[in-house]
């Protein structure tokens, strides 16, 4: 198939690229960095002109490139696009959408692998409640977005996907018994799989977040609570190591967990996984765990 990975020179796009060119396929990268990428295309530019040139001939669009945009995603059916975002905000509004090719969402770690973990546990057993527990490692070479996509959510508030009340991120520590990690406080986050878990599953789910550095998820504690904390610059490091755990939790104590090193890798072998799976989906918006077990 022909791919057109968006943002495909960056931390994770260029892993995607490698992992779709390494399964046969071929891959055209794009971004504004004409020096780095195939096609110079900006998603941003008024009519997205540069955009749907490049679309010709292409069968899968994997945004990598951490642009959140309802017209880019309105534009590119047929072809089928896939996004590795955990924005609440733009995953209900391209849900929202009636795009003319198939939209495939929640294909990453968390959201993604998350939902996987948690949709198969209430599958085996219908749960009452389930917690995500993502524990992420701030040694691995992130993107500014994705660091900046953190840094964000400091000092902001998100509605509970169960109870509607508002829930300030990195608040509310509770402790988990990680397999492989050990005892360790988490705290809130609003990653976009617990909203379409409930949804879906029909039962509470709570997305639970730390980083490795324990020092360094205390210390997000505390700037979410310091006015203005959201401006950190995305190029910001925290200090910690390359491993990651994702870990569905029901509340009757049964456990999928999953772990690894190089967060950007990981994401980018579901996301090239996932891509290839879009193609033979309806028109439509579609979540990992809807489509895959």
């Amino acid at each position: 198939m022909n791919f057109l990975v968006l943002g495909g020179y960056g931390a994770v796009g260029a892993a995607v690229v490698g992992e779709l060119r390494a399964a046969g396929h071929s891959v055209t990268t794009a971004g504004r960095d004409a020096a780095r990428a195939d096609r110079a295309v900006d998603l941003r530019e008024p009519g997205l002109r540069s955009y749907r040139e490049a679309l010709a001939g292409i069968d899968v669009v994997v945004n990598a490139a951490g642009v959140e945009s309802i017209d880019v995603v309105a534009a590119t059916g047929p072809a089928a696009f896939v996004d590795i975002t955990a924005t609440t905000a733009y995953v209900h509004a391209v849900e929202r959408l009636a795009p003319t090719g198939p939209v495939l969402l929640s294909v990453g770690l968390a959201p993604g692998l998350t939902n996987l973990l948690a949709a198969q546990l209430h599958r085996e057993r219908p749960a009452r409640r389930i917690d995500v527990a993502v524990l992420l490692g701030t040694g691995d070479a992130h993107g500014a977005a994705a660091t900046g996509w953190t840094f964000g959510l400091l000092g902001r508030r998100f509605a509970d996907p169960a109870t509607g009340e508002p829930v300030l991120n990195f608040s509310g520590a509770h402790p988990f018994d990680l397999p492989g990690a050990g005892r360790r406080r988490l705290v809130r986050a609003d990653f976009a799989d617990q909203h379409v878990l409930t949804r879906d599953l029909g039962v509470p789910v709570r997305t639970w977040f730390g980083l490795t550095s324990r020092f360094a998820t205390a210390g997000l504690t505390l700037l979410s609570r310091l006015p203005g904390a959201g401006s950190l610059p995305g190029d910001a490091h925290l200090p910690g190591s390359d491993a990651w755990l994702v870990c569905a939790v029901a509340d009757d104590g049964r456990t999928r967990a999953r772990a690894g090193r190089g967060q950007s890798l990981a994401t980018a072998e579901i996301a090239a996984r996932a891509a290839a799976l879009a193609p033979t989906l309806a028109p439509g918006v579609h979540h990992l765990h809807q489509v895959a077990r």
